[in-house]
C-alpha cells in the first residue's frame, strides 16, 4: 500500500505517438464473418453428405 510520500521514477524520455504514424487497423464487419463461416460450414455439411452418399450401400 502507498502511504503517498514515496517517490516514483519517471521516464522523461517517452515519446507519444503521433496520429499520423499510427497504422489504421481494419476490423472485419461481423456480418462478413458470419457470411464466411456459413459458407465453409455449408461447404463442409456437403462433404460429409457427399461422403454418406458415397459410403451407402445400395444393396439393401
Amino acid at each position: 500500500m502507498s502511504t503517498g510520500k514515496e517517490q516514483l521514477d519517471v521516464e522523461d524520455d517517452f515519446i507519444a505517438a503521433e496520429a499520423e504514424d499510427i497504422e489504421p487497423v481494419v476490423v472485419e464487419v461481423p456480418k462478413t464473418n458470419l457470411s464466411k463461416r456459413r459458407t465453409i460450414d455449408n461447404l463442409l455439411d456437403e462433404r460429409r453428405l457427399q461422403k454418406q452418399l458415397a459410403d451407402y450401400d445400395f444393396d439393401l
